[in-house]
């Protein structure tokens, strides 16, 4: 016999969530072990709305407030000579008709300068985020999201990848990209490096010379680990206690190529059972 809820008082407690999804535990080499159940988040709904929501509120956390000096443009002595003079209004340098100071002279101030008080920051709601962060999560393991990234996947992959707990002591490049090549994802991290190329505009001055396309994140269970992967072209390695929906999902797109460790998905666990996503 089966329980059903009382009329009026909601499903009943064991219909609350969806079932847990499985996923084999690979090794070190590459074979597929017994499957091993994931955290609920992992079984949610995929709200793209929220992630790239929750997304672009992280970006613009890091907005930096920029503004000209007031003064900009303006350090000029300037007459004007009045109306009905034949002229335009513009103001001109004192015993000389060179317009001076105004938005359209050379030199002359900005017409609408950007402020220094401009409210940048874009605010999310506490539960959107979380529901975001749960979301992005559950992206991970949809082929279907991963591919429309961009990533190269072998056909017949089971996602999300979780590997024993020995890949957060891979610390060499070379046993890092041997490890990849086992699991037959080493192909993306070779898109990757193709797709690196000069950034075009003014960003080549201020420290960003090259844009890099984002190959597969590694989640760890602590910080410092795997640091055999750091060095791969776009690929990152996050902690779980940093990881956030714009790891997840760069750009606000979800469904980034994702391999956690078996600590990892234990720590995960922890993490969302205590409510603080």
């Amino acid at each position: 016999m089966t329980a059903t809820s009382p009329p009026g008082k909601g499903p009943a407690p064991h219909e609350t969530h969806p079932p847990r999804h499985r996923t084999p535990l690979l090794s070190l080499s590459g074979k597929a072990g017994e499957p091993i159940p994931l955290p609920l988040a992992f079984s949610e709904a995929v709200r793209t709305d929220l992630i790239r929501r929750a997304v672009n509120a992280a970006r613009s956390a890091r907005h930096q407030p920029h503004a000209p000096t007031p003064t900009a443009g303006r350090r000029h002595s300037v007459e004007w000579s009045g109306k009905g003079k034949g002229v335009s209004r513009t103001p001109r340098l004192m015993d000389s008709n060179r317009g001076a100071q105004a938005p359209n002279t050379v030199g002359g101030g900005q017409a609408h300068p950007p402020r220094i008080d401009t409210i940048w920051r874009k605010q999310i709601n506490v539960k959107e985020r979380r529901l975001a962060f749960r979301a992005a999560l559950a992206a991970t393991r949809e082929p279907t999201l991963v591919e429309a990234r961009g990533h190269r996947i072998p056909e017949g992959i089971h996602l999300p990848l979780v590997v024993e707990t020995p890949l957060e002591k891979v610390g060499a490049t070379g046993e890092a990209a041997a490890f990849l090549e086992r699991l037959k994802i080493w192909q993306d991290v070779e898109r990757a490096k193709d797709g690196t190329h000069v950034r075009a505009g003014r960003g080549k001055m201020r420290g960003r010379f090259r844009r890099e396309p984002k190959s597969l994140l590694v989640v760890t269970s602590a910080p410092g680990q795997a640091r055999g992967f750091v060095n791969l072209p776009g690929v990152d390695v996050v902690p779980v206690g940093r990881l956030g929906a714009e790891d997840l999902a760069p750009g606000g797109e979800a469904g980034r190529l994702t391999i956690y460790s078996e600590a990892a998905i234990a720590a995960l666990a922890v993490r969302l059972e205590g409510g603080n996503p």
